[in-house]
Parts: structure tokens; C-alpha cells; sequence
């Protein structure tokens, strides 16, 4: 018949019979414990965020998606990188020509594939974005 455990025992001295150190065990016990309870602090942290989120989100309403928003995005990243308006990321004005160019370059490759998709508005729209941004890019690298 097993026998019945009703208590534990716990060796307490600092060194073992070798002269090892026996508190070694215990710290990395606490500090596994430790360990465990800031991860679940920090999963609880995370959550906590993304509730925030989701109700900032469902708060603050973005502009319906369609051709026209698209197109403004793309005019409005080329006026950050010519140094017009501010870098959202940063706050300063800074200039990459380099990129204003791209993105001047990908709104006429949209404007090629997209003729005869586009209505009349679109088309005039990105005809003239088109046009201006080419005015100041050739402007600012002058």
C-alpha cells in the first residue's frame, strides 16, 4: 500500500553535502517566477492596449477608400519627401528628392494605365496633380 504524503520537506541549508550551494536553486526558481509574472503583467498590458485601440479606432473615422483618396495619399507623400509640409513622423521638413520623383513617377504610370477607366473628374484631378507636383519637383531640384 503507497504511503500518504501530508507535508513537504524542504532542505534549507545553504550547502549541500559536496559543498555545493543550494540557494542557486531557489533564486532561479524566484527568478523564473519572476519572469513568468511580467509576462503575464506585459500580456495584460498588451490587451489593455488593444481594447484602447479598437476604441480609438471605432472613434476616429477614416475618408471612405476609392481613387480619389489614393491619389491625394500619393500627392501628399510627394509634398512630404519635396520638404512643402511636414513629415508626419518627424514634424520637420525634409527633402528626398529622390522618392518626390518615384511617386511623381508612379501617379503617371496610374495615370497611363488607368486612361479611359477614369471619369471625368478623376482624370482632370490627376491630370493636374500630375502637373504641379512636375512644376515644383522641377522647381525644387533646379
Amino acid at each position: 500500500m503507497p504511503e500518504k504524503k501530508d507535508f513537504i520537506i524542504k532542505d534549507k541549508r545553504m550547502f549541500s553535502k559536496e559543498g555545493q550551494d543550494n540557494q542557486e536553486e531557489e533564486r532561479a526558481a524566484k527568478e523564473e517566477e519572476m519572469a513568468e509574472s511580467s509576462e503575464t503583467e506585459a500580456q495584460a498590458s498588451e490587451s489593455e492596449d488593444a481594447t484602447a485601440s479598437a476604441e480609438d479606432a471605432e472613434s476616429f473615422q477614416l475618408p471612405e477608400i476609392n481613387f480619389a483618396t489614393f491619389i491625394f495619399s500619393l500627392n501628399s507623400s510627394v509634398l512630404v519627401h519635396l520638404g512643402i509640409i511636414d513629415d508626419p513622423a518627424s514634424g520637420k521638413k525634409v527633402k528626398n528628392l529622390i522618392l518626390a520623383k518615384q511617386t511623381i513617377d508612379i501617379l503617371g504610370m496610374l495615370e497611363e494605365k488607368t486612361r479611359g477607366n477614369l471619369t471625368e473628374d478623376e482624370k482632370s484631378m490627376l491630370k493636374h496633380m500630375l502637373y504641379d507636383l512636375r512644376m515644383i519637383y522641377v522647381k525644387e531640384k533646379g
